[in-house]
């Protein structure tokens, strides 16, 4: 198994269980992913992954566009259950991502942290991003990309998160040594158990529910 599908048996075989306004989840806390480029390969080979829709996603999240209907003519429809507009929201955050992209590949300081934060506190969202923060480090002329994400749907969010991950890095004009996830809280909602023994079973073409 890939290491995605890894982590999706770990929560099925250790994980606690738990109950919260979308119902029974079972969930891992402080889980860690390191993923090479050799485990994205076999993450992007053995899973199925919306590519066109997250690059796409990415790119509007990156022109700040909070306009739900823009997402939809794009094919994206997961935002629907938002309203019109997203409030203080991934785009608010990652409109800060392209100048950032431009001043590491400007400077590529090694002794730099270069962060992107998602998410400021306190502040009125229909829908807060699950990742949290993103940190750019530069060691002996490769990219070390580190995130925290807060809350980690493991079955529809944590797929995605990790392609837009990748997508930032290929913006950076470095060689990938590596992405690191630091996952808070990753869980699998009970609606998707059964569907998720199916997947690591080898059955394809498995559609998820999306709990909101």
């Amino acid at each position: 198994m890939n290491k995605y599908h890894l982590i999706l048996g770990k929560i099925l075989s250790h994980g606690q269980v738990q109950t919260n306004k979308k119902g029974h989840i079972r969930y891992l806390l402080n889980e860690q992913l390191i993923l090479t480029p050799a485990d994205l390969l076999d993450i992007f080979e053995g899973h199925g992954i919306a590519r066109r829709k997250l690059k796409d996603e990415l790119r509007l999240f990156m022109q700040g566009e909070r306009d739900v209907e823009k997402y939809r003519e794009a094919g994206i429809s997961w935002w629907d259950y938002c309203g019109r507009t997203l409030v203080n929201s991934y785009p608010t955050y990652m409109e800060k991502l392209p100048p950032l992209i431009d001043k590491i590949n400007a400077e590529k300081r090694s002794s730099k942290n270069y962060v992107l934060f998602l998410g400021a506190t306190g502040v009125e969202s229909n829908q807060a991003p699950c990742l949290s923060l993103v940190q750019f480090q530069i060691s002996n002329g490769q990219l070390v990309l580190s995130a925290y994400q807060r809350s980690s749907d493991a079955n529809l969010g944590l797929p995605a998160d990790i392609y837009h991950l990748y997508l930032m890095t290929r913006q950076i004009e470095l060689p990938l040594h590596s992405i690191t996830l630091n996952l808070g809280n990753v869980h699998i909602y009970e609606s998707n158990e059964e569907k998720t023994r199916a997947l690591l079973a080898g059955e394809e073409n498995i559609k998820f529910d999306l709990n909101v």
